[in-house]
């Protein structure tokens, strides 16, 4: 465990998985029990991230290639860092992100096909040493998840409309990067009751981050 005074929790996975109830049902969890909670998003997270997750998530599926889709990630991925999340673990707070740098890597790595050493280099250029302390990674069949987030509306569904083989390839690479970093790492098995999902987060929090009081 990282001897930095603050805690970063990432939720990742593919679509549908319930990622962002479980980030807000998580840190209604751990206030009180962990001091101050930053609970963010990306691509957003930040006033100016936030403006480039417009052009991300709206409009058509082949608005951009994949290659721009990774550089706009970055973009927005390095202004919520240097805006959000860098000074809130510098106070001490945890901070938990509905999807990290692992969208990227699973997103446009596994599902688009762009070189995965080159998504690693621009890590290292845009965050550097900076790793989550726990990633929980939300994993059910690409069918149901689909089936989940068409019901949802709202909008922001550029992804979601891409196709299945896309959504297959990633699941497998959000399970690949599981795979790989096992202590960094816990799938949570999204296809039970929202419920359920809690508690698989709740005991993954306590076993790996030593915080006995989140209930």
């Amino acid at each position: 465990m990282t001897d930095r005074p603050g805690r970063f929790i990432t939720l990742e996975g593919g679509e549908g998985g319930g990622k962002s109830t479980q980030a807000r049902r998580l840190a209604a969890a751990l206030e009180g029990a962990a001091g101050e909670i930053l609970l963010t998003r990306e691509p957003g997270g930040s006033p100016g991230a936030e403006q480039i997750r417009g052009l991300l998530v709206d409009g058509e599926v082949r608005r951009w290639d994949a290659i721009t889709e990774t550089f706009l990630h970055f973009a927005a991925r390095r202004d919520h860092l240097v805006n959000m999340v860098l000074p809130a673990l510098a106070r001490g707070a945890w901070v938990i992100s509905d999807r990290f740098a692992d969208s990227t890597m699973a997103y446009q790595g596994y599902g688009h096909g762009v070189d995965r050493d080159a998504i690693a280099e621009l890590y290292r250029i845009c965050v550097g040493d900076l790793k989550p302390d726990l990633t929980l990674i939300l994993d059910l069949p690409v069918a149901a998840g689909l089936a989940r987030a068409v019901g949802r509306g709202g909008g922001e569904d550029r992804y979601e409309r891409m196709d299945v083989a896309f959504h297959e390839r990633l699941r497998q690479g959000f399970l690949e990067i599981a795979r790989r970093e096992p202590d960094r790492c816990a799938v949570i098995d999204a296809a039970r009751s929202e419920d359920e999902v809690h508690a698989q987060i709740i005991a993954a929090v306590r076993e790996r981050l030593a915080l006995p009081s989140a209930t």
